[in-house]
């Protein structure tokens, strides 16, 4: 398959740069552009939205709903030709363009029918990637959805462009490099992994005595999880694992770091200044989780989460803090389930 146009190599060494520059690859998803995605696949009634950033040999989604994967290799692609204009690239057949009628994604799952992309510009006007849309039967787009494919997208755009002046974005930079941070970044979940989970730790610790705060730790795991992998298959258990982790993120504050250390359990790491302020933030995460079915194909499944809490006490090890936050985690399991609970003092 080939696209009848693309960048010179110059044009696009640019924009790689541009983008390059942004640090925003290989990042954790961000609750806001969650929302985002959500919101356009309720306005168009589409299967899949992406907020999607060309990377020189992938594709990599920011933001995705509808999407079982983070990434997928850069190849000739709908999006590779959406950033080559200003406008929406919109395919409203794909069975009809010759161009992408023997697309993988055509012929095979998820069998897309129609495409409409948005160019996203950095503030230097290169473009970084796109804000789009498919869906799995062909569509049109009038001009009123059109002008709210442009929106939508001028929201992503301006999003990004704040994500990458941030504070936030400026101490990730200094911090790790993107070969790091590709390494310590789950891909089901877009959340820090383990290794991120050990790396942030000892930062957040640093961070809260130069503040004058606490570290405040919550472990947090599915109930039940294993009866949702059996009932239902690992695909609709790991989109269990990808909603649950939309929850907590968008849960918790923009300061505070989410991890998922390994299976159904998620490590979250905050600043706080009492066990109070740490319980509150624990019953937001378990309210979110609690009060939002998971959809996955057919299926709405009420699923909730057990969280255990601790605070950081002075001259203890970090590693014992982690470890009574896993046992006031087991306290609520076998308390009940779908509750929080705080660790006894070290």
């Amino acid at each position: 398959m080939t696209f009848p146009e693309s960048l010179d190599a110059e044009a696009e060494a640019r924009r790689q740069q541009s983008l390059d520059n942004q640090e925003l690859l290989d990042t954790p998803a961000d609750p806001l552009l969650d929302t985002l995605v959500r919101l356009t696949q309720d306005l168009f009634g589409v299967r899949t939205v992406l907020v999607s950033l060309i990377d020189c040999e992938r594709h990599w989604f920011k933001a995705r709903v509808g999407a079982p994967v983070a990434e997928i290799p850069r190849t000739p692609s709908f999006c590779g030709q959406a950033i080559l204009g200003t406008e929406p690239y919109v395919i409203e057949d794909t069975h009809l363009d010759t161009s992408v009628c023997s697309a993988a994604v055509v012929i095979g799952e998820p069998f897309y029918r129609f495409y409409a992309g948005q160019p996203l510009f950095s503030a230097e006007g290169q473009a970084l990637g796109t804000l789009c849309i498919m869906h799995t039967t062909p569509m049109h787009l009038d001009d009123r959805q059109l002008r709210q494919l442009k929106d939508m997208a001028t929201l992503a755009e301006g999003y990004l462009k704040l994500l990458s002046l941030s504070e936030q974005t400026a101490q990730l930079r200094a911090a790790l490099s993107r070969e790091e941070r590709k390494v310590m970044l789950d891909p089901l979940t877009q959340l820090w992994n383990r290794a991120g989970l050990n790396h942030f730790l000892v930062l957040e610790q640093a961070s809260a005595q130069a503040h004058g705060t606490l570290l405040g730790v919550l472990y947090c795991d599915l109930d039940h999880f294993k009866s949702v992998n059996d009932r239902h298959g690992h695909d609709v258990g790991d989109h269990t694992l990808w909603q649950t982790a939309r929850h907590i993120s968008a849960a918790v504050r923009p300061q505070d770091v989410v991890t998922r250390s390994g299976g159904e359990e998620f490590v979250v790491l905050l600043q706080v200044r009492d066990a109070h302020e740490l319980l509150q933030v624990a019953e937001r995460i378990r309210q979110a989780v609690r009060s939002t079915p998971v959809q996955a194909e057919q299926l709405a499944l009420d699923v909730t989460i057990s969280i255990g809490a601790a605070v950081h006490e002075e001259s203890e090890v970090l590693g014992n803090t982690l470890k009574r936050a896993d046992q006031a985690l087991y306290y609520a399991k076998a308390n009940g389930r779908d509750r929080v609970e705080l660790a006894a003092p070290h």
